[in-house]
């Protein structure tokens, strides 16, 4: 149980046959014990559709507020919590924050977790933006340079290089507590050497889109019952995979799973040279399976994705009857015209489909080299914009020796 006080509001006692007693039970269970019954938790029955019991809800508030003597000095810089944080496919890092002490400000240098930034735009709970938030007041922030963790203190610096050097320290602890002392292996190496029985744990590295997804997948592997092997899930977070990914990867012996998050051309390169396998998914079923057969010996063939290259959209254009045509410069390997494409922004993907058509000036190309610029389509698709990188990839056959 959190150490601090706790309210139990138990909501829908407007439906008919609802047992607040079975609650108060589970509840005590898990050591809140109401009042009614010896304790010292406040249970106060509401619903949230006929209004019933919100108003003694909010005078409990109120109460234990008063009780427990909370103070707060506006006057200080902010510190506070981190309630959820994503990669917005739009908007980029986006973080829920509870202000808990001092007032929060626009163009503050903020260090949340190990992340850090300048916030360049603050909403309040009804989407409205505003400059400032006050000791208990709940906002949205823009501008941190990678997603924190859910739980995350967060706390406001002077200055950017206080923050940025505070953020650098706390992720080094980070990694440091995270590593251990192993080279990479691919998969299918693992599921070999568990059929010959030199591997018992499993370290993995998640990132996803949204923060509940990480925490979903960390869930699903972590449940996987495999006599003598276990999953043991380094790190479960939201953001686009990145070197410090890889770095700790090829530190700790782990596989990186990528759940609707795709890795740069950078980030690529640096797997490629530490020998880390980055496996990709867009189903958590199926991640899990894969998983599951590694862990047992039985992995089947596999698919190996092959990336031929990246194009960056410099600009867009729209014609009738052929939809948006993204002028694009190639920024890694080559673009080609029969192989399936992704549409990656903010290092997430947006679409995973076909290209319609690949061209260089008014001639149709068969490939696209990296330096020269094209003109690229994508079928059923029209939703590009400038910066976003459209992947061309394809894939083969691996068996597992």
């Amino acid at each position: 149980v959190a150490k601090v006080p706790i309210i139990v509001a138990v909501n829908k006692i407007d439906k008919p046959g609802v047992n607040t007693e079975r609650i108060r039970n589970e509840m005590a269970d898990l050591g809140l014990m109401s009042e009614a019954w010896g304790g010292d938790t406040i249970f106060v029955e509401v619903s949230a559709m006929t209004g019933q019991g919100i108003d003694e809800l909010l005078e409990a508030i109120l109460l234990l507020a008063d009780v427990s003597e909370f103070t707060a000095n506006p006057d200080r810089l902010a510190l506070g919590t981190a309630i959820e944080a994503e990669l917005d496919r739009e908007r980029g890092v986006v973080a829920t924050l509870l202000v808990q002490n001092g007032t929060l400000k626009m163009s503050d240098y903020i260090v949340v977790g190990s992340t850090y930034g300048r916030i360049r735009k603050m909403t309040n709970q009804r989407g409205q933006d505003i400059d400032n938030a006050t000791p208990s007041t709940p906002v949205e922030i823009l501008g941190l340079n990678d997603v924190p963790t859910a739980g995350d203190n967060f706390r406001v610096y002077k200055d950017e290089k206080t923050a940025r050097d505070v953020a650098d320290k706390r992720r080094i602890i980070q990694e440091k507590a995270e590593r251990g002392t192993s080279s990479a292996m691919s998969l299918e190496d693992l599921a070999q050497q568990i059929l010959e029985g030199d591997v018992k744990e499993i370290p993995v590295i998640i990132k996803t889109d949204v923060q509940g997804t990480a925490e979903a997948v960390k869930s699903s592997l972590e449940k996987i019952d495999v006599e003598g092997i276990k999953v043991n899930v380094l790190r479960a977070q939201a953001g686009g995979i990145s070197e410090s990914d890889i770095m700790l990867a090829n530190a700790s012996n782990a596989l990186v799973y990528g759940f609707n998050v795709r890795p740069n051309a950078n980030v690529r390169q640096k797997a490629a040279e530490e020998k880390i396998e980055i496996r990709l998914h867009n189903v958590i079923y199926k991640l899990v399976e894969e998983m599951e057969k590694a862990m047992k010996g039985m992995l089947d063939p596999v698919f190996e994705e092959v990336v031929f290259g990246q194009a960056e959209v410099r600009e867009t254009y729209k014609v009738s009857k052929v939809g948006t045509i993204a002028g694009c410069m190639v920024v890694d390997g080559k673009m080609v015209r029969s192989s399936r494409i992704r549409l990656i922004r903010n290092d997430i993907v947006i679409y995973d489909g076909t290209m319609g058509s690949l061209k260089r000036y008014n001639d149709d190309a068969r490939e696209v080299a990296k330096g020269f610029e094209c003109g690229i389509t994508i079928k059923n698709f029209n939703d590009i914009k400038v910066g976003d990188i459209i992947e061309s990839h394809g894939e083969k056959e691996v068996p597992v020796i």
